[in-house]
């Protein structure tokens, strides 16, 4: 598989693109401070926390110490099986919405019997 296919397929589980970059490179790397993940991939100081912060909230990286200033992703197959977990339950509140919002339509539309 190649790069561009992991990329893409990250974004497609809801990664933003920059979340996607943040995630592959610290995959990539290991462990790096936010202040290095800024230069290194010349994006801006809050994106980088805004991502991490994304990241972290979906189980995809965690911070090393406890002035969080070091982040390592997860091994890519736990990060995937987070990310595929987190799609499925967003597709199952979705079905769930949408079909009852079809019943309410229904039900207001259908024609009442004399």
């Amino acid at each position: 598989m190649s790069l561009e296919r992991v990329f893409k397929a990250l974004v497609s589980l809801g990664l933003s693109q920059t979340d996607a970059r943040v995630y592959i490179f610290l995959a990539l790397k290991g462990p790096e401070k936010a202040a290095s993940i800024v230069k290194k991939l010349k994006i801006s100081k809050q994106q980088i926390y805004r991502s991490l912060l994304y990241l972290q909230d979906n189980g995809v990286i965690v911070a090393n110490d406890e002035r969080k200033s070091s982040f390592s992703a997860l091994p890519f197959e736990e990060a995937l099986k987070s990310l595929i977990i987190k799609e499925k339950e967003q597709t199952s509140k979705m079905e769930n919405t949408l079909i009852s919002t079809w019943k309410t339509i229904v039900k207001k539309n259908s024609v009442k019997k004399s």
